[in-house]
């Protein structure tokens, strides 16, 4: 497993966890926004441990605050890493997996891919271009009859590291919407996809589906909503601590010279399952059952339709 990220105490200790499982780890110091780099690590995974089978892009970074405080350099940050980021690494790993007719491509989305939220408008302009960018690519592959697969799982709040280290001019600690998933609930989804990757999408908890099928009925009345809710729902009770540093522009954790880990500060809230992502991984079982419960429900109302007329007849 070759990993990718610009913080060199993060990576050595995502390495040692891939390595405890058995498995040989390569970490890198890569900026995604930067494409020759990306290309350069794509090149040396494949000459240290074979050809890429699979890609998962996920890279973040994002700014907490109203569009209009957002300066241009930070907005255009925002867009290189968790937008261009995706395309340079598909790229990359698109040069190496057509040639031999074979390899997957998750991207890491989220349902602020289709609805927008307050505060977070660079986020949720990178994301929803991933998802219209994505689209486009997977028609292409569809038209040239590639073995080539993408798919896009898209996410709900996640309990990470970020919401300490994202720049924010909020003036109270920044928090994800509730609910709240463990890292956990993503990692397995994301697994799951990158082992059945055609189908296009998936979408992991219960907020998720929620958001994107009121979005799709009532998007209006759901702009309301956020109006009203967003900015509370975002932040904490705790006030923003003086001197907060942020990782826009530089990893935070070679600063700090200690790994943040993959979980945030939200443990006790945070859900350690999704029902609806496991539904989501489970529909064709699902819909068997549903059929045969409706079967046999069918059948009941039958029978006893029968009974009646015996007794009416009798």
């Amino acid at each position: 497993m070759a990993l990718m990220a610009r913080g060199r105490t993060g990576l050595d200790a995502a390495a040692d966890e891939v390595r405890a499982t058995g498995t040989s780890a390569l970490p890198l110091e890569v900026d995604v926004a930067d494409p020759r780099a990306v290309e350069e690590a794509a090149s040396q995974i494949e000459r240290e441990l074979g050809p890429i089978d699979i890609w998962v892009n996920d890279a973040f970074t994002t700014v907490f605050s109203e569009f209009t405080d957002i300066e241009p350099e930070e907005f255009r940050r925002v867009t290189e890493v968790c937008y261009l980021g995706y395309v340079y690494g598909t790229q990359a790993a698109l040069r190496r997996m057509l040639p031999r007719d074979h390899g997957t491509i998750v991207q890491v989305g989220s349902a602020l891919a289709y609805r927008g939220i307050p505060l977070q408008s660079a986020y949720c302009g990178a994301k929803h271009a991933i998802q219209g960018w994505n689209e486009a690519l997977r028609c292409e592959l569809l038209h040239h009859r590639s073995k080539v697969c993408v798919t896009m799982v898209q996410l709900p709040a996640v309990n990470t590291p970020q919401f300490d280290w994202s720049l924010s001019r909020m003036p109270r600690q920044a928090q994800p919407v509730p609910p709240i998933y463990q890292p956990e609930v993503a990692a397995r989804a994301i697994v799951y996809a990158a082992g059945h990757p055609h189908r296009r999408e998936y979408w992991v908890g219960g907020s998720t589906a929620g958001t994107l099928i009121a979005n799709a009925i009532a998007p209006g009345l759901l702009d309301r909503y956020l109006a009203r809710t967003g900015y509370a729902s975002q932040q904490t009770d705790e006030p923003k601590l003086p001197g907060s540093r942020h990782n826009l522009w530089e990893p935070l954790d070679d600063a700090a010279g200690k790994d943040f880990g993959a979980h945030g500060r939200f443990d006790e809230t945070a859900k350690a399952h999704a029902v609806q992502a496991w539904a989501s991984r489970h529909h064709g079982m699902l819909a068997v059952a549903g059929i045969a419960t409706a079967t046999g429900m069918v059948a009941g109302v039958a029978g006893q339709v029968r009974g009646r007329r015996r007794l009416t007849t009798r």
